[in-house]
């Protein structure tokens, strides 16, 4: 069974890099970890659509 991932930052200045350090022990392959760098305010997110 394929697994995926969602990260979310709300500004670019933010770092996705702690969100994808805790994911590596679940082996989940990077072309399906998908990344937004925008507010939680809404579901109105690319790449949560995407996911």
């Amino acid at each position: 069974m394929e697994q995926y991932a969602y990260i979310r930052v709300s500004t670019k200045e933010q770092n996705i890099d702690r969100q994808l350090l805790a994911l590596k022990p679940f082996g989940i392959s990077k072309k399906n970890i998908f990344c937004d760098y925008q507010s939680g305010k809404d579901f109105d997110r690319p790449r949560i659509k995407k996911c």
